[in-house]
């Protein structure tokens, strides 16, 4: 069983604090830490927030959102052993070949410790500002996947697709194993398919208002489906009954998630504070060292 801290980079948004936070969570034996993405929050929307029950985002214009792959570049810089991921970047909005680049150099330069979480975006007003469209997301997100992996896999690659086209380009450095786990993540069926289909992994985010839980089976029948093996399909899940706070018995928690075929439990990285160097070592002895090799 693998544990990792979810918005770090919201939380953290300095240097310092990135690199406080990666240090601790190493040391105490996370897995990995995540970091979340939105480009710009417009001051007015209409879309409605899927994680939380008021459908608003929490915080203000001011609060801030580091670009996810910059501020994993601080974290990586001050480890040499976590994991960093995107959970998620809202990949329609991302030219592919640009992320591409980004991603390899980083998995590259990390010693392969990147996973790139994807998801489709739920903030219609954001892709307006940006100038992508919202409609057909979901297709143009597929093709920026496969884009992207030819990319990682070969120079002198190809790809001819809708809303991708290009031939016999090369793009280094490459990705560490040519290639990096694409995590897909989302609380929707549609989620969970593409998650069958193509992913390395299925995220269903933390804070969602409906049961998540029955959309792992959606993954597994789907990748049976499409002739993959869905045990080579990682799932991260929340586990709110592990957290400080809950009052429940953190290791019949997390082995209630790993019966459940969860390879990896998520935690939000506020339930830890203020008193990080105490709180993350505390759950590294009592809860990580339980479980691991699990």
């Amino acid at each position: 069983m693998k544990f990792a801290l979810h918005f770090g980079n919201n939380t953290f948004p300095d240097a310092a604090g990135a690199a406080r936070l990666a240090r601790l969570a190493e040391k105490a034996g996370f897995d990995s830490v995540i970091a979340v993405d939105h480009v710009v929050i417009p001051d007015e929307y209409a879309s409605t927030y899927p994680y939380s029950a008021t459908g608003r985002l929490p915080g203000n214009r001011a609060t801030a959102y580091p670009d996810p792959l910059i501020w994993m570049a601080f974290a990586a810089a001050a480890t040499t052993r976590l994991r960093l991921m995107t959970g998620v970047i809202i990949l329609p909005q991302r030219h592919p070949l640009v992320l591409a680049k980004q991603v390899a150099t980083l998995d590259h330069m990390s010693g392969g410790r990147i996973e790139l979480g994807i998801g489709v975006g739920w903030l219609k007003e954001e892709f307006a500002a940006l100038g992508v469209p919202f409609e057909r997301r979901g297709r143009r997100a597929d093709e920026y996947v496969a884009a992207m992996r030819a990319l990682w896999r070969e120079d002198g690659a190809g790809f001819a697709g809708e809303f991708v086209r290009f031939e016999r380009v090369s793009c280094n450095p490459k990705p560490v194993a040519r290639g990096v786990p694409i995590i897909v993540g989302g609380h929707s069926e549609a989620a969970a398919r593409r998650a069958g289909r193509l992913g390395d992994g299925f995220f269903p985010s933390i804070g969602s208002q409906v049961d998540t839980l029955p959309l792992l089976d959606v993954v597994r029948r789907t990748a049976e489906a499409a002739g993959r093996d869905p045990a080579a399909i990682e799932m991260i899940t929340g586990c709110p009954g592990a957290l400080p706070s809950s009052g429940q018995d953190p290791l019949a928690a997390v082995e209630e998630r790993r019966a459940r075929g969860i390879g990896r439990v998520v935690l939000p990285v506020t339930a830890f504070l203020p008193d990080l160097e105490e709180s993350l070592p505390r759950f590294g002895e009592t809860v990580i060292r339980a479980f691991a090799g699990t």
